[in-house]
C-alpha cells in the first residue's frame, strides 16, 4: 500500500494545479462516494492533525449527515486519508511541498483522498479547503452561517492540488475589545479563556490564518488562564503581543505584578526580571516584540534618546538568549514602528538585522512607512500591522464595519510590492463585526498575486455565495460593496448634524441608505429563514444601522436650520431625532436577541454622543429645539418644501450637486477619454475606491518617479466650457500618506491643454487628521483657459502610489461641500 500511494503522489504532481475542485454533484467513473467511507489518521500524529480530522469529521456530519468514523489504518473502503510524512501511515512529503511553509497537497486515485502538509498547518489548511468545498463556510459558527446540506458527496478521482501562503504570518489583533466583546466572552465563556479560544483558534485556521495578538484591555492572555497556552499549541497558533508589550507580556501584568515605574531609565532590573519570566513562561511556538513604548501604550518620554531604545532591545535579546539557550536570532521577533517609535527608526536607530521590522498604518488604513526598492533585504524581513478599528485621535472607531477592500487591496498590494511580507497583522477589534474585512484580509495574505483590481467585485460574489448561496450573490455583494463604501466616507462615530451640507447633500446621502435599505430588506424577505440570522449579522444590521444612524443626523440638521429660521418642520424634525435614536437602540436588541441571544452583547459599543476623541460612558442624543406655535414663521413655501422632507422619503432624485452655466466641470477620475501608458507604466481603475465611484492609480506601483514632459504617463479629460479665464483644478485623491519619506510627499502634475504641468504633492504638508477624518486629500492648482469650448485636462503621473478619485475645474461659483460635486456629463 505504502509503495502504491507514494508512486500516486509521484504521478499526481505532474498534473497539480491550484483552486482545482474536489467535490462533484454526480458519481461516475470519474469519482467515487463518502459513503461508507472512513477518515484515518495516524493517533500518534501531531495534536493538529488529529483536530483536523475530528473537524472535518464534524463538517462532513453537518453536511451530510454521516458521521464518519476515524482510524488508526487505511481501510479497503474509501477512505480519506489524513496525516503527516513520517507517521505509521504511508504518507510522502514530495517536492511539490517538502520544507515549503504551510504548503498542503491533495490528491486522489481510487477510492482514497489524501491530505498532507509541509508541517502541521499545512495539513490543517488542506482540510480546511476541503470542508470549504463542502460549503461549510468558516463563519458557520461565529456567523451563524448555514452549512449547504447535501444528500451525497462525491470526490473527483486523479486529482492533485498543492498550495502555499505568500505571507508567512497572516493573523489578527483582538483589541478595544470593551465592552461588546468582553461582556460576550464573559457571559458565554466565563471571560477570554480556553474556551474562547478554542473558537477563535479554529476561525483562524478555517481563514487560514495562523498568528494572534490575544486580547489585551485588562486581560493577559499567559496569566488568565493556564489552559491557554496549551490550546495554542493544540491549535497551532503563532502567539504575539502587541506593539506595546515587549517579552510576551501582557500590559496588564504590569499592574498586577510590577513594582515602581515603567521606565528603563529608573527600573531597568525590575523590568528586565518581568521580561525574564515572560520569555520563560511561553515555550509555545511565537514571535515576541521587542523594543519599549510608555506605560499604557502612550509615547515615551520626549528625552527618550535612541541610545536607551537600542540599549533596551540589546537587554532583550540577551534575556531572550539566556531564556531558550539559543541565539536570540534563532527566535522570531519583531520591533513595531508604531506612532512615535517610527520616528526613531527615521533618525537613525537601527535593531538587528534577524527581527522583522513591523511597519504600521496611521491607524485609520493608510501605510505610513514602506522600505524603498533596492534596499538590502533584511533576514527578518518586513511586515504590516493594519487597522480596521481603532481607539485614538482625531476620534474612535469601533462600532460597525467601515472597510471598503477597495482601499484595504490597494494598500496591502503596496505592502506587497514593496517587500513587506514577513508578517500581516490586522486590529479587528471584537472580530464581529468585521467579518467581511478579516476574511478578505487573511485571504489576501495567502496569495497577493491572485488579486488584482478588477478581481475585487469577483471576490465580494463569491464571498456572498459562500455564505448564502449563488441565486442572491451577485445582489448581496453590490449591497456590500455599497455599504462599505458609505460607511468609508465618515466613520460614524464621527458624523454630526455638519457632516453633509443642507439641503441636498444631506439628502441625497440619506437617500443612498434609503434605498440600500430597501434592497437588503427585500433580498431578506426571499431568502430562506435558514439564512436571516447570518444575513442580518453580515449585511442587514450594518445597513440598517448605518441608514438610522444617517437620518438621526439628517434630521438633527434640518432642525437647527428650521429653529433657526422659524419654520413649520421644526418640531417634526425634532420628533424624527428621538424616534431614530430610539429605533437605534432597537436595531441593538434585535441583533442580541439573534438566536436565543448569542449574541448578546456583541453591539455594546457606545457610538453616539462623541464630544472627544473618546467614547462617552453611554449614548447620548443629539440636542434639538422645539417651536412654541406661535412664533412658527408664515413661510408655506418653505413649509410645503420642508414636509416632504420631515420624514426622509426615499426616492429624491435629480443631480443634485450638478450646477450648469459657468461654474465648472467635475470627472470621475475612472471616465478619462483616453489614457497614455509608457515607459512601462500603465493605468489601471480601481473599482469601488473612493467615496463616490472608482479611482485611478499607475501598476506597477513600484515605478520610479516620471518627469510630466513629453509621452509621460498621463490620462486625459476632454471638456466643453462657455466661457474663458482663471480657473482651479481640485484635485480628489486618496489620502495615502508619504512612505518613502520623501522631501517632497508623493507628487502628480497636471495641466490644461498645451501648457507646461504643475508638479503638486498631496501630502508634504497639510492636516492630517483631517484627511484622515474626511478619507480624501483635495489638492488645488492654478490654471487659465485661454477661450470657451474644447479643452483637454492632462493629469500626470510624477510618483507612484497616488489613487486619484475626482477632478473638479472650479470657475470659482461650485459650491464647497462634503463629497464634492458630482460628475458632469461631458460631450465626448
Amino acid at each position: 500500500m505504502k509503495r502504491i500511494i507514494s508512486s500516486l503522489i509521484a504521478c499526481m504532481l505532474a498534473t497539480c494545479c491550484y483552486a482545482q475542485s474536489i467535490i462533484t454533484d454526480r458519481l461516475s467513473d470519474a469519482s467515487f462516494s463518502l459513503a461508507g467511507a472512513v477518515i484515518c489518521v495516524d493517533p500518534a500524529d501531531d495534536p493538529l492533525v488529529l483536530q483536523s480530522a475530528s473537524w472535518l469529521q464534524q463538517d462532513i456530519e453537518m453536511v451530510t449527515g454521516m458521521k464518519l468514523p476515524v482510524v488508526s489504518s487505511i481501510p479497503a473502503t474509501p477512505a480519506i486519508i489524513i496525516g503527516s510524512p513520517g507517521t505509521s501511515l504511508p504518507i510522502t512529503s514530495p517536492g511539490k511541498i517538502k520544507n515549503k511553509w504551510e504548503a498542503y497537497l491533495i490528491q486522489s486515485t481510487g477510492n482514497q483522498l489524501i491530505i498532507t502538509g509541509s508541517d502541521k498547518r499545512g495539513t490543517a489548511h488542506g482540510v480546511f479547503e476541503l470542508s470549504g468545498q463542502l460549503g461549510v463556510s468558516p463563519w458557520y459558527w461565529w456567523a451563524d452561517v448555514p452549512v449547504k446540506k447535501k444528500t451525497s458527496v462525491f470526490i473527483k478521482k486523479n486529482i492533485s492540488i498543492t498550495d502555499a501562503p505568500k505571507v508567512k504570518y497572516r493573523g489578527i489583533f483582538i483589541n478595544d475589545e470593551a465592552p461588546a466583546l468582553a461582556n460576550w466572552s464573559r457571559e458565554k465563556f466565563g471571560g477570554f479563556n480556553h474556551r474562547f479560544y478554542e473558537k477563535v483558534f479554529e476561525l483562524l485556521l478555517r481563514l487560514k490564518g495562523n498568528y494572534i495578538w490575544p486580547a489585551m484591555w485588562g486581560n493577559a492572555f499567559y496569566d488568565d488562564d493556564p489552559l491557554n497556552i496549551t490550546t495554542a499549541e493544540k491549535y497551532g497558533i503563532v502567539i504575539g503581543t502587541s506593539h506595546h508589550e515587549p517579552m510576551m507580556r501582557a500590559h496588564d501584568e504590569w499592574r498586577r505584578y510590577g513594582t515602581g515605574q515603567w521606565n528603563y531609565d529608573s527600573n531597568s532590573t525590575r523590568l528586565k526580571a518581568f521580561w525574564h519570566s515572560g520569555v520563560q513562561r511561553a515555550v509555545n511556538e511565537k514571535i515576541i516584540t521587542i523594543g519599549m513604548r510608555g506605560d499604557g501604550d502612550e509615547p515615551m518620554s520626549e528625552k527618550t534618546a535612541t541610545t536607551l531604545l537600542e540599549r533596551i532591545v540589546a537587554d532583550q535579546r540577551q534575556i531572550i538568549t539566556e531564556v531558550t539557550g539559543k541565539p536570540a536570532s534563532e527566535t522570531p521577533q519583531l520591533w513595531a514602528l508604531y506612532k512615535e517609535v517610527q520616528d526613531y527608526y527615521d533618525k537613525g536607530m537601527r535593531v538587528p538585522d534577524d527581527v522583522t521590522l513591523l511597519l504600521c498604518d496611521d491607524n485609520w488604513g493608510n501605510i505610513r512607512r514602506l522600505p524603498r526598492p533596492g534596499e538590502n533585504k533584511r533576514k527578518g524581513g518586513y511586515g504590516i500591522y493594519y487597522h480596521f478599528d481603532y481607539v485614538g485621535g482625531p476620534r474612535n472607531y469601533k462600532w460597525i464595519n467601515t472597510n471598503s477592500i477597495a482601499r484595504v487591496w490597494e494598500q496591502m498590494h503596496l505592502a506587497w510590492a514593496y517587500n513587506a511580507r514577513e508578517i500581516w497583522i490586522v486590529n479587528a477589534g471584537d472580530i464581529k463585526p468585521m467579518e467581511f474585512p478579516i476574511s478578505f484580509f487573511l485571504d489576501y495574505a495567502w496569495n497577493p498575486e491572485n488579486t488584482g483590481p478588477a478581481d475585487l467585485q469577483r471576490y465580494t460574489k463569491k464571498w456572498a455565495a459562500d455564505q448564502f448561496g449563488d441565486k442572491y450573490a451577485k445582489d448581496i455583494a453590490a449591497i456590500i460593496t455599497a455599504y462599505t463604501t458609505f460607511n468609508a466616507r465618515r466613520k460614524p462615530e464621527l458624523l454630526d448634524a455638519n457632516t453633509y451640507s443642507l439641503p441636498d447633500e444631506w439628502a441625497a446621502v440619506v437617500n443612498d441608505y434609503n434605498n440600500l435599505l430597501k434592497k437588503a430588506e427585500t433580498i431578506n424577505s426571499q431568502l430562506p429563514a435558514a439564512y436571516h440570522s447570518a444575513y442580518f449579522q453580515l449585511v442587514l444590521h450594518p445597513v440598517r444601522a448605518s441608514a438610522n444612524l444617517n437620518a438621526m443626523y439628517y434630521n438633527v440638521a434640518l432642525n437647527r436650520e428650521a429653529y433657526k429660521n422659524k419654520w413649520p418642520g421644526t418640531n417634526a424634525y425634532a420628533d424624527n431625532v428621538k424616534r431614530f435614536y430610539l429605533e437605534d437602540s432597537l436595531i441593538t436588541m434585535a441583533y442580541h436577541q439573534l438566536n436565543n441571544g448569542k449574541w448578546n452583547h456583541m453591539m455594546d459599543q457606545v457610538h453616539i454622543g462623541y464630544t472627544s476623541w473618546q467614547q462617552p460612558l453611554q449614548q447620548k442624543m443629539p440636542e434639538v429645539q422645539y417651536l412654541s406655535p406661535h412664533v412658527v414663521t408664515e413661510r408655506r413655501t418653505q413649509e410645503a418644501r420642508d414636509s416632504k422632507r420631515a420624514n426622509i422619503p426615499a426616492g429624491i432624485t435629480g443631480n443634485i450637486f450638478y450646477e450648469a452655466g459657468e461654474k465648472g466641470v467635475s470627472i470621475a477620475a475612472a471616465h478619462f477619454t483616453r489614457a497614455v501608458h509608457s515607459n512601462g507604466i500603465s493605468w489601471k481603475v480601481l473599482p469601488g475606491h473612493g467615496r463616490t465611484g472608482s479611482a485611478i492609480t499607475t501598476f506597477p506601483v513600484t515605478a520610479a518617479a516620471q518627469q510630466p514632459v513629453g509621452n509621460a504617463p498621463r490620462v486625459e479629460y476632454d471638456f466643453y466650457t462657455y466661457s474663458k479665464g482663471d480657473v482651479s483644478i481640485n484635485a480628489y485623491c486618496s489620502p495615502t500618506l508619504n512612505f518613502h519619506n520623501s522631501e517632497n510627499g508623493l507628487q502628480y502634475a497636471v495641466s490644461i491643454d498645451d501648457e507646461a504641468p504643475q508638479i503638486i504633492s498631496i501630502n508634504k504638508e497639510g492636516n492630517r487628521d483631517k484627511w484622515v477624518a474626511e478619507n480624501i486629500i483635495i489638492r488645488s492648482s492654478k490654471h487659465q483657459l485661454l477661450a470657451p469650448g474644447k479643452h483637454t485636462l492632462k493629469y500626470w503621473m510624477v510618483d507612484s502610489g497616488v489613487v486619484l478619485q475626482k477632478l473638479v475645474l472650479d470657475s470659482g461659483n461650485i459650491k464647497k461641500t462634503y463629497l464634492g460635486p458630482p460628475e458632469t456629463i461631458l460631450n465626448r
